[in-house]
């Protein structure tokens, strides 16, 4: 969408529509950049609640701890701070400083961070500067410590530094998004001059889409898993008539840009994301190019579920969706047939489904473009999720083998390992609490920095679960954060759960350990609440059907001492 869409969207009636309260911050004229982030908020079904402080009030707005900034109380503040205004600041410094600007700019940034995060719980997205080159040097800048580019290039390495060791700190990497477009389709002159615009009208639809794409990501609200059509969108031709020797994939002509599109998906599941296969054909004939071809890049090893059929994608990738027990909005559809789009659009409106250009060789700046796989974290358990997903599989076969739940669950001959949260689980823990939509009874997003809080925090108890069967390590699969309210009451702060585990005894399991917590303190009752989002209605009824007693608001009691421990087809896995 253009600029004049997003304008006319921000005014749209937007009652029902989940809000969150972002304050932006910037040294430049930014009105037209809020009317613009509002309107994509609109368009994606949020409501943008923005405080936009006076024209360049930065330092002003964030070190006076009585400023608007902080009455308002963001959960996300935004700082954007420009290149044209760094170079003024660069030019007034002494020749023989420059060489040290980077290093102060970074200095001051962090002293910033720091102040937000000590007085609001709120995270904080940054942006990476637009690299312009004052020419100065010329090309030769690059091998100048004193000029403005390297200076620049530095700070921007030196803030994603920054942003690894602050877990609160986001960046919005302004740089790849302008670089992409080109400073000189980024930036009016003649808006600048006249009214300190420094982005033009044309580049703030994309910005934004930066700034919302990180929000919705840290909020758990991001893309899980990519489904792959084959003939034509992994590699050219049919495979089916024109065989494994006639289908267009390598380092030759079109070929490349098949094997540039399973290289970008071979990344992403290095990266987390599950790879899933919907084809229109005969399954052996499909699976023989993974196994056999030479140029292959994508493995079967890197398919979590490989469905391949003549029965319509509609009905397969509902059934991927089962397995996977993720939600449509979480999930990518690539195919490069505008028909089958369509239908599978048409039938599953939360599912992604790109319009891949007819070209092939514009497949990868595309999708590139679209940044359609955002995250907020990344831990080296996301690079097991594959396996998981293709152990999942096996156990959904064995279970329908069996005529009763209860041997199914026997069989398994499940294990968790039940302890505290400590610094190795801790970002497993956060990254959990991120993802989670569905069993998620209050869906509090918290930080690796939170995490570490609560693990040290004398008013709260904290319990984390593991699960391991005779198929293999889930790893992390549930965790409960338990709040010491008050002398005789525990509540239920987070209660967070894997759905693939769901429907095996873990939830009972998990309750077991929170009343042996209670137990332990001397409370008398254990108190819960679920707040409604669009995505955890699974767990509506959760504590009803634990037993648990409504009392008002949403909120659930449970009586310690009247509870029966209930057995469970879980064992205890030894320290």
């Amino acid at each position: 969408m253009n600029f004049a869409q997003l304008k006319k969207s921000s005014k749209k009636i937007s009652a029902g529509f989940p809000v969150i309260k972002v304050a932006v911050l910037c040294d430049f004229a930014s009105q037209f950049l809020v009317q613009a982030f509002q309107g994509y908020g609109i368009e994606h079904g949020i409501k943008y609640d923005v405080f936009e402080a006076d024209y360049n009030q930065v330092d002003r707005q964030i070190m006076d701890p009585t400023s608007e900034f902080y009455a308002f109380r963001p959960q996300f503040a935004v700082i954007i701070r420009s290149s044209e205004h760094l170079l003024k600041d660069f030019y007034k410094i002494p020749l023989e400083q420059r060489a040290e600007f980077a290093a102060r700019q970074l200095a001051h940034t962090g002293h910033l961070y720091n102040t937000i995060v000590s007085r609001l719980d709120c995270k904080v997205i940054m942006n990476t500067y637009p690299e312009i080159n004052d020419r100065v040097f010329g090309n030769f800048g690059a091998k100048v410590k004193s000029s403005f580019i390297y200076q620049i290039r530095s700070l921007n390495l030196s803030l994603m530094d920054l942003s690894r060791s602050c877990k609160q700190l986001f960046l919005a990497d302004f740089n790849t998004t302008i670089g992409h477009s080109g400073i000189s389709n980024s930036f009016d002159p003649k808006m600048y001059i006249h009214a300190d615009m420094v982005y033009n009208l044309d580049i703030l639809p994309y910005l934004v889409k930066d700034i919302h794409d990180i929000i919705q990501a840290v909020n758990g609200r991001f893309k899980k898993c990519l489904i792959l059509d084959l003939d034509n969108t992994v590699w050219g031709g049919i495979i089916g008539d024109d065989g494994m020797e006639g289908i267009q994939i390598g380092d030759l002509g079109l070929g490349k840009a098949f094997t540039d599109l399973q290289l970008w998906a071979k990344e992403l599941k290095n990266r987390g994301v599950l790879l899933a296969v919907c084809s229109k054909n005969t399954e052996a004939i499909a699976k023989e190019p993974f196994e056999s071809h030479p140029d292959m890049v994508l493995k079967l090893s890197d398919i979590a579920i490989f469905v391949a059929n003549w029965e319509n994608k509609v009905d397969n990738i509902r059934n991927i969706q089962s397995i996977l027990n993720i939600s449509f909005d979480s999930m990518v559809f690539v195919d490069d047939n505008p028909f089958e789009r369509e239908m599978v659009k048409q039938a599953i409106p939360d599912l992604t489904v790109p319009p891949l250009p007819e070209d092939p060789s514009e497949y990868m700046p595309f999708l590139k473009a679209l940044n359609l796989f955002e995250t907020a974290s990344f831990t080296e358990e996301d690079l097991e999720r594959t396996a998981q997903y293709q152990v999942e599989a096996k156990r959904n076969i064995l279970q329908q083998s069996y005529d009763s739940e209860e041997k199914f669950l026997e069989s398994l001959q499940m294990r968790s390992k039940v302890r505290p949260f400590d610094p190795f689980i801790g970002p497993r823990v956060a990254q959990l609490s991120q993802r989670s939509n569905q069993f998620n009874l209050r869906t509090v997003r918290y930080t690796e920095e939170d995490i570490a809080r609560l693990a040290s925090s004398v008013t709260h108890s904290t319990i984390s679960f593991t699960l391991e069967d005779i198929y293999g390590n889930y790893g992390l699969i549930a965790f409960v954060i338990l709040q010491h309210a008050d002398p005789e009451t525990l509540f239920i702060d987070s209660w967070v759960m894997s759905c693939r585990v769901l429907k095996r005894g873990m939830e009972r399991f998990t309750l077991n350990k929170i009343v042996e917590a209670g137990k332990h303190g001397n409370f008398k009752q254990i108190v819960g609440e679920y707040i409604p989002t669009p995505k955890n209605g699974l767990v509506k009824d959760h504590y009803a059907a634990l037993g648990f007693q409504p009392l008002d608001n949403n909120r659930w009691s449970l009586q310690i001492n009247d509870y029966p421990m209930e057995e469970t087809k879980m064992f205890i896995q030894a320290k």
